[in-house]
């Protein structure tokens, strides 16, 4: 390259970058990233989908699916973090961002981790899936308030002496490198903290209650400070109640018993849901759905993402 072509590159470089939109230059440290969170402070339902396929063809086609959130399911898909740090770069939609202005995800992801109960392995593998830049973690089989407060806990960094919100402690290594890199900020570590606990907080730590001890202690598991929502799996509930079929009257009723308490402390509150029943569950109040299965959305996921909008008056 000639002495004469080298400033000329270097020019249309610069008048390359320039003319990209301003925002992605001058983000505002204080824009929430976690969609989700948002629209929890904003009281509007948020509907998402399960997802076990990993592949970035699908993290593609979920990336502009329409949905609020994806969650991720490493209980009953494979636990491969290197797997999904590929599937989170996948769903990095750069036009949407460039569109936008901001590095919120039009799309949130969330992962399900295999570890139940507050089982030793549960602070290891929330670990790992924040580092590489999950919003936030469901935690299977919460039976208690110890085993939320260890579930939070998880997600935690350890606070600084004498911060507000420094309880219940946080057991989080700080290595975030990745996570970093993922959200786009260089205030992550002031970030990454647990909301409503800190207010400024991304990460939700989200409780699944899965079985009658859950149910009968939700009051307790609630009011552990950083549970950010409660999900209540109908299909493992009415299995571990004893019934072949979460259309059993005892079921329901234990359902709405979880979703009463979570309205009474004003703690988010999900189910799964589909095309049949998704109009009743927003209805009752409850603030986050999944509306179906991968691979992207099915005809009947897409139908009952539209019955939810319609519902919630988002369409």
């Amino acid at each position: 390259m000639s002495r004469l072509q080298k400033p000329l590159t270097r020019l249309i470089l610069l008048l390359v970058v320039l003319s990209l939109p301003w925002p992605l230059f001058a983000q505002d440290e204080t824009l929430r990233l976690n969609k989700l969170i948002e629209m929890f402070q904003r009281d509007e339902p948020a509907f998402g989908l399960l997802s076990f396929d990993y592949s970035l063809s699908n993290a593609r086609s979920l990336s502009t699916s329409g949905l609020d959130f994806v969650l991720i399911d490493m209980e009953h898909a494979p636990f491969d973090v290197e797997r999904l740090r590929a599937f989170l770069l996948g769903m990095t939609n750069k036009r949407a961002i460039i569109e936008k202005g901001n590095l919120q995800p039009d799309v949130v992801p969330f992962v399900r981790i295999p570890a139940a109960g507050g089982s030793g392995e549960l602070v290891s593998q929330v670990k790992q899936v924040l580092d590489v830049g999950a919003f936030g973690v469901m935690f299977p089989a919460i039976n208690d308030r110890a085993q939320a407060e260890i579930a939070v806990r998880a997600t935690r960094y350890p606070q600084i002496n004498q911060a507000q919100d420094y309880d219940p402690p946080g057991l989080r290594g700080r290595n975030p490198s990745n996570a970093v890199w993922y959200w786009g900020v260089q205030d992550y570590h002031s970030r990454a903290d647990v909301w409503p606990l800190d207010s400024n907080g991304e990460l939700l730590a989200i409780m699944f209650i899965e079985s009658p001890e859950g149910v009968a202690n939700i009051e307790d598991i609630i009011s552990v400070p950083g549970v950010g929502g409660i999900f209540v799996g109908p299909s493992d509930l009415s299995t571990s109640m004893g019934y072949s079929s979460s259309a059993a009257p005892a079921v329901e009723e234990a359902i709405q018993r979880v979703l009463a308490a979570c309205l009474a402390y004003d703690v988010p509150c999900a189910i799964t849901t589909n095309s049949r029943t998704v109009e009743q569950r927003v209805s009752e109040g409850f603030r986050f759905v999944t509306v179906g299965l991968d691979s992207g959305l099915s005809a009947d996921a897409r139908s009952a993402l539209q019955l939810g909008r319609q519902a919630s008056g988002q369409d």
